[in-house]
């Protein structure tokens, strides 16, 4: 498990918390049996080879019918383990709706959802952790509106709450017809932006004095982006000092003069960093140097 998915589920309240725990260990168990299924072909198949006494049409159609029975196996485990890697968003919505009727409960507060019909992507299959910490957020900005984060907020009458699948990310928003005095700082004390961060999520909160607040909570479907391959690091240190000189537009001979060497060695040195970098011209070489902080002072 990754170090931010062990937190967000070490926070997580009981119930997901135990969910994510009996997730994880039946997703284990699919993917052993995925390994034992396979090592089970492979070995009945080298069986079925080294038998002696089958012709070979009669080892064939062996072959075949194992073959057949194991890549069924293989593809109802696949199955399996999706199921527990993902969910479509319309059951991770009719999740947080069951989750919120406690919280409701007693309150004199009207509920009304927004699922995700066809239109919104309910069929699309969210990645379990970005479902998981739609619901986290959702319940969390429910609990600040409801619990009196700021005067007024006894004044709640209706609570609305929709989800919506677009291309590349999932938009959960809350939004009531109270005092509009939510702010953002708290909701960053009861940590709901660290845990949107932590899968490259964003929160934006629209608080109207009388009118009421909306809060949106977004988070791509698709895994953070890692940090760019710095393109310069196949550079040598003598090649990155004449770089850095062609970030300054220094002609060749003012090079030499400044390195101590001579103009055909700077030559020399030019034509391997744009070979290099991939570049056609000097130009493009000290753009890229300008770009990844070559030291150029």
């Amino acid at each position: 498990m990754t170090a931010y998915s062990a937190r967000i589920f070490s926070e997580a309240v009981p119930g997901p918390l135990a969910l994510s725990r009996v997730a994880a260990g039946a997703r284990a168990a699919a993917i052993a049996e995925l390994v034992d299924t396979h090592g089970g072909v492979l070995s009945g198949l080298l069986g079925v080879l080294r038998r002696r006494d089958l012709d070979d049409h009669s080892a064939r159609q062996r072959a075949i019918d194992l073959a057949l029975s194991a890549l069924a196996e293989l593809r109802a485990g696949a199955d399996q383990d999706r199921a527990l890697a993902e969910e479509a968003a319309g059951d991770g919505f009719a999740r947080l709706a069951d989750s919120l009727q406690p919280i409701f409960a007693g309150r004199g507060v009207r509920l009304d959802l927004g699922p995700p019909g066809t239109e919104e992507g309910a069929d699309r299959h969210l990645p379990y952790d970005v479902a998981h910490v739609a619901r986290a957020a959702v319940r969390s900005v429910v609990s600040a509106l409801l619990d009196g984060q700021g005067p007024g907020s006894d004044s709640i009458s209706r609570v609305h709450i929709s989800w919506k699948v677009a291309e590349n990310e999932l938009r959960a928003t809350v939004r009531d017809d109270g005092p509009g005095v939510l702010s953002r700082a708290a909701l960053e004390n009861l940590r709901v932006v660290e845990r949107l961060a932590a899968l490259d999520g964003r929160l934006e909160v629209d608080a109207v004095p009388g009118w009421g607040t909306t809060v949106t909570a977004t988070l791509p479907l698709e895994p953070p982006q890692g940090p760019r391959n710095d393109p310069l690091t196949v550079l040598g240190a003598r090649e990155l000092e004449v770089l850095g000189h062609l970030a300054r537009g220094r002609r060749n001979r003012h090079i030499a003069e400044e390195l101590h060497i001579s103009e055909s060695t700077v030559k020399f040195h030019v034509a391997n960093i744009l070979d290099k970098l991939g570049v056609d011209t000097r130009g493009e070489a000290a753009a890229l140097a300008h770009t990844w902080g070559v030291d150029t002072a």
